[in-house]
């Protein structure tokens, strides 16, 4: 792999990987207890919170961008505060690249679990509660053995998504090389130079082998799923 791509191209695989699992890696448990309280709750703005969390799906990615811009940015609303407090600047550093994935992905990942939640039989749950088990251990040791594969199969979706993203990613932390540059901004610049096309189909066969390799993975987790629950 090392002598198949140059080593722009490289730090970009590189980078793409480590901005894919941080932004799959912190989007678990909000995920997690978003998807649930949207299976199993029952409270008012419930529809407003579904939308939101799917509005990334259907806004055009730059918007998304700017809007993290927006807030998140050097002199953003809570951008401007996490720098003079905390000396946390996301705009054009990876850490912000993350944060765009995680958003993009986010949908994709709620919307597994939640389908996994919604499909378990919620009389396993109360013959739990039935024997003394509390919310939280019915939780931990019914439903989520049981919504494993949906998890895990949202995550693979998330990663997948947060390896292909490049509107959102360009808009907010732009194209630096060894710094922000992802595998798509990679494969765009190396479109736009003379001798590029190359790398640019060598990381598009990367790119083109993850994302077929996460469907397939979430596609054998999802019949995972449908036979533990017929089981």
């Amino acid at each position: 792999m090392t002598g198949w791509l140059g080593p722009e191209a490289r730090d970009a695989l590189r980078l793409s990987l480590l901005v894919a699992a941080t932004a799959t890696g912190a989007s678990l448990l909000p995920g997690l207890a978003i998807a649930t309280l949207l299976a199993r709750g029952r409270f008012p703005g419930r529809m407003l919170l579904d939308t939101l969390v799917h509005l990334p799906l259907v806004l055009p990615p730059v918007v998304t961008g700017y809007l993290l811009l927006i807030v998140f940015g050097r002199r953003g609303i809570v951008g401007g505060w996490l720098a003079d407090h905390l000396g946390l600047v996301l705009a054009f550093r990876w850490t912000g690249a993350a944060l765009a994935c995680a958003i993009m992905g986010f949908p994709l990942m709620v919307r597994a679990m939640r389908l996994s939640i919604e499909g378990v039989d919620r009389k396993l749950e109360e013959a739990a509660g039935t024997l003394g088990a509390g919310p939280a251990a019915v939780f931990a040791l019914v439903t989520l053995p049981l919504v494993l594969p949906g998890v895990i199969a949202g995550a693979i979706l998330s990663f997948a998504r947060a390896m292909g993203e490049f509107g959102a990613t360009i808009t907010f932390v732009a194209n630096i090389p060894g710094e922000t540059q992802t595998l798509p901004s990679a494969i765009y610049t190396f479109t736009q130079v003379p001798g590029g096309e190359g790398d640019a189909l060598r990381l598009t066969l990367v790119s083109v082998a993850v994302s077929m390799l996460a469907l397939v993975l979430s596609e054998l987790l999802a019949r995972s799923l449908k036979r533990r629950l017929g089981a």
